[in-house]
């Protein structure tokens, strides 16, 4: 039996019931995966549906407004997602379904790694998308690194090539590999429960303890964070949201700041606060006039 079939096996007696994973449609999985991005695939799992039920198709979210997009999209985080989907379900009600992993890659948002996913589960298309799940899981059992990073990444691609199968159900492959990075194969795996225990190549070295476990997998991102504050300016763009959709008629910029922030103060602060809101303004997330802030 290859290794392939092996991970199969695990995978259709332990894999995750994810509602994605039982359509084809082009639009319900790509909205899988932006919802993925940077989120929780138990969060994810409370937005999907309500999303889909307000928006079911490409045509329906096109025509929506962007404050119902907004709206719909409310507590999920990094809220420029949902308008970025919105663009993308324009273009294609007024173009045409992208076809290959090039197509899709040409649209604003859509990165290597959703232009393969979105080929490889709609389409069936026999690829190899690479996230930070997929590099951790493969980089250890095909290439034998304990911690790959996305320098590693072409040499990944090479080494799937022939772990793919050439027939059968390749499509299923990179599900298989998050469902075992998440339940086995985790920062820290637990390589003698592994199934695949004895193809990897990084097994031996982490069963001996001689792998050294970084504190971090990946580098944080550098976000904007005011010298005064606790947060990065994300939590706080995420709660001037948060209370503008409270507000159907908008609400006073000014009266933003104690909204947003308990320690507000107003010399301070107003720098900020009209800093955070002119850049919603210019993500097309927010809407200023007369110094009142509301949604699109």
């Amino acid at each position: 039996m290859t290794t392939a079939a092996r991970l199969l096996r695990w995978y259709d007696c332990f894999g995750r019931d994810l509602p994605w994973r039982k359509t084809r449609d082009p639009y319900h999985i790509l909205t899988s995966e932006i919802m993925l991005q940077q989120t929780q695939v138990d969060r994810v799992l409370f937005f999907y549906p309500p999303w889909l039920k307000r928006f079911p198709s490409w045509e329906k979210l096109a025509v929506a407004k962007d404050a119902d997009a907004i709206r719909t999209w409310a507590g999920l985080g990094y809220n420029r997602r949902a308008l970025m989907l919105k663009n993308i379900a324009s273009w294609i009600t007024h173009h045409e379904t992208p076809k290959t992993e090039q197509e899709w890659r040409t649209l604003k948002g859509v990165g290597s790694y959703t232009a393969a996913a979105v080929m490889a589960f709609a389409f069936r298309q026999r690829t190899f998308p690479i996230d930070t799940v997929i590099r951790r899981v493969a980089g250890r059992l095909l290439l034998g690194i304990p911690f790959p990073q996305p320098t590693d990444d072409r040499r990944l691609q090479n080494a799937a090539r022939s772990f793919l199968p050439t027939r059968g159900r390749f499509y299923d492959i990179p599900q298989a590999l998050f469902d075992l990075g998440a339940a086995v194969c985790k920062k820290v795996p637990l390589c003698a429960s592994c199934p695949l225990r004895q193809d990897c190549r990084s097994a031996n070295r982490f069963l001996s303890g001689r792998v050294k476990i970084p504190k971090a997998m990946i580098q944080k991102p550098n976000e904007r964070r005011p010298r005064n504050k606790p947060f990065p300016d994300r939590i706080y763009r995420g709660r001037i949201l948060k209370v503008v959709r409270e507000y159907p008629n908008g609400v006073m910029v000014r009266d933003l700041g104690q909204k947003i922030d308990p320690d507000f103060h107003p010399q301070q602060d107003d720098a900020w606060l009209s800093a955070m809101t002119t850049r919603l303004q210019h993500d097309g997330l927010l809407a200023l006039r007369h110094g009142r802030a509301s949604l699109p």
